[in-house]
């Protein structure tokens, strides 16, 4: 394996880290709130949560490429924000990264926390518990195996991204040069035997992951919510 494939390696674990992190931190808050709340809109917001799931990849990355363009309004903004342009860069690929990975965090948590005990919630109520009991020592616990899932859901998804790593970030070395894009190479220019390297390491990572959350994480789940 070339050095080039082992830097793409590194990048793509680096930004399926950074963008499973930042999931964790704004998917249960959306997750909680769809669950929660069964108005008109929370069904408008959990629609657009799941435009992921059904948008091709290509879609979403070529209006986010319009987004973080610096001759955008809200492109302007974020280079203001970050000190440089969000298209092909690092940064902008772990933002289109959240976005596109969004549905695969808040859709197990969002069935998890429906599923909860209505009297439970009614107790902490009574009880009076602080946000951090009722968080971190109630409502995680209970839920555990389906943030599991999330965490692997969205950890694979993003090591598997292509259209929108491609739209947003391109062809840069060490920069947005992901497994996905490094595979695309080495295809087009026909070396296959590298090529075949990655994609059986891509495919045994994806099926590893899927039989944890079927064959695990998932059952666990799925005995969770009916006892």
């Amino acid at each position: 394996m070339s050095s080039d494939d082992l830097s793409a390696i590194f990048l793509t674990l680096k930004l399926a880290s950074a963008t499973t992190i930042l999931l964790l931190i704004i998917g249960p808050l959306i997750a909680w709130k769809l669950a929660m709340n069964r108005g008109k809109l929370s069904y408008l917001v959990e629609a657009v949560v799941a435009l992921p799931l059904v948008l091709p990849p290509t879609v979403l990355g070529f209006y986010l490429l319009l987004l973080f363009s610096p001759n955008s309004g809200p492109g302007k903004f974020m280079m203001a924000i970050f000190g440089e342009p969000l298209v092909f860069s690092f940064k902008g690929l772990l933002i289109a990264s959240v976005i596109y990975s969004l549905p695969f965090v808040v859709q197990p948590l969002q069935a998890a926390f429906r599923s909860l005990d209505q009297r439970l919630l009614e107790n902490m109520d009574l009880l009076n518990l602080s946000v951090f009991d009722r968080i971190f020592t109630i409502i995680i616990p209970l839920t555990l195996p389906s943030f599991m899932v999330a965490i692997l859901l969205a950890f694979a998804h993003t090591v598997g991204e292509f259209g929108v790593v491609l739209m947003i970030g391109g062809n840069i070395p060490d920069e947005t040069r992901v497994l996905s894009i490094a595979l695309f190479d080495h295809v087009e220019s026909m070396n296959y035997e590298a090529a075949h390297e990655l994609a059986f390491g891509l495919l045994a990572f994806s099926l590893i992951t899927l039989f944890l959350v079927y064959g695990y994480f998932g059952k666990k789940s799925h005995q969770l919510r009916w006892t």
